[in-house]
């Protein structure tokens, strides 16, 4: 069966998260992926290791189905090098500080020129303007775009959210700007810049609470639990901020994840509490309508809470969903990493590495029907140089002295 990206080559000088999150999704999906390193390697390789000499898990659950090669950029050999890569490459993929590739000696004009049909595909921290040149890291785009004034509880500080929003939210905007250029190009025989920023990505992902800052000027937002408001969205705990209701009640036998989330959609509210032992409130005016619960969400969770505290959050599960009123369990890690469901849908996949044994990582979200995605580990550094550098001519007695030379 052929892939949706064969015969895209892809060359990757990316590194942390944002951009191999990226080319990683590109690779599932059958794009040549080979990621340029340095020869001392991605910095990831070395960062949070579990285990001695192996590379860690931050590196190679970013980098599975990549073909490795290192390159000192640094060196005149080396820049002729990456010139015949770039010439037999469809897109370029970069996540360095403003300028740096430019620095190399590649800007986009000189990059054009080498590959007309070159996508040259970019993130950076922040768009043109004030910001461009700043620093950005996962939680600096959370805060800079609207996702920690947002989240937390009324009284607490703004916090941060465990989904890496900012740099692997980043990465799939660039998979969606790099996937219509190719696309264009079939028209044009173009290629074309892209670029997306970390700070922008987040705002998209939090154009919610954009919506309810305008909504402010016309009053209180009542489907918030808040008591004040003033001239910018509050946090508001686990309020869904949506049109239903839904909030976190706790479930037994009360260890920290153990929590249900329950959204109390109209025609959900007689159900729920026929099965909480509370029937007479479907038709209590006081309770019987959205309207009339508005005011006392705090008070109907709390209900609901007295019943699921009685009961695990996945009995808890079953009966809602018998019932069809949308919840959800709050998963832990290991209970995610363990689940037998995710494990069958490829949402886990369990993977062999030469150096750590076996690992577990997330499977590609995205389902083709005519593109299967196969987990494959990720690479050792330079583990491809022979492949890819013989395949620009470069033989094997030539390789040795690029090695020796430091070149690669």
């Amino acid at each position: 069966m052929t892939r949706a990206l064969d015969g895209v080559r892809v060359l990757d000088m990316t590194h942390v998260q944002s951009g191999p999150s990226c080319t990683q999704l590109l690779a599932w999906l059958g794009a040549d992926v080979i990621k340029l390193e340095a020869p001392t390697g991605d910095i990831t390789r070395q960062q949070l290791r579990d285990l001695p000499d192996v590379d860690s898990l931050y590196f190679t659950m970013l980098n599975c189905n990549k073909r490795s090669i290192t390159l000192n950029m640094k060196s005149d050999r080396g820049k002729e090098i990456f010139t015949d890569l770039v010439k037999n490459s469809d897109v370029l993929v970069e996540n360095f500080a403003p300028g740096a590739i430019d620095r190399m000696g590649f800007t986009w004009e000189r990059l054009q020129l080498l590959n007309p049909e070159l996508i040259f595909a970019s993130i950076k921290g922040f768009g043109p303007g004030r910001y461009e040149n700043f620093k950005a890291y996962e939680v600096v785009a959370q805060a800079m775009g609207g996702a920690m004034s947002t989240t937390g509880f009324e009284e607490g500080p703004p916090t941060a959210t465990g989904a890496q929003i900012g740099d692997s939210g980043t990465g799939i905007h660039l998979v969606a700007g790099i996937l219509a250029a190719l696309y264009q190009r079939t028209h044009t025989g173009k290629g074309q810049r892209v670029s997306v920023a970390m700070q922008e990505a987040v705002l998209n992902l939090t154009r919610v609470k954009l919506r309810d800052q305008q909504r402010l000027t016309h009053g209180p937002l009542k489907e918030y639990p808040n008591d004040n408001f003033g001239t910018e969205v509050p946090r508001s705990g686990n309020a869904s901020g949506g049109g239903q209701p839904g909030w976190a009640v706790r479930t037994a036998p009360g260890g920290p994840n153990d929590y249900i989330y329950v959204i109390v959609q109209p025609p959900g509210w007689a159900p729920i509490a026929e099965l909480i032992g509370k029937p007479e409130l479907a038709e209590d005016p006081d309770w019987a309508t959205p309207a009339a619960r508005l005011d006392k969400l705090d008070k109907m969770f709390a209900l609901i809470e007295q019943w699921t505290e009685q009961h695990t959050k996945f009995e808890v599960m079953d009966k809602l969903n018998a019932l069809n009123v949308p919840c959800g369990p709050i998963m832990s890690t290991r209970e995610l990493i363990e689940d037998e469901t995710l494990a069958a849908l490829g949402a886990v996949v369990e993977v062999e590495h030469p150096q750590r044994g076996s690992f577990k990582t997330v499977g590609c979200p995205i389902k083709l029907s005519d593109s299967a995605v196969d987990i494959e580990t990720s690479p050792g550094l330079g583990e491809h140089n022979s492949a890819v550098y013989g395949s620009l001519g470069i033989d094997t007695a030539e390789l040795e002295e690029l090695k020796a030379a430091g070149v690669v």
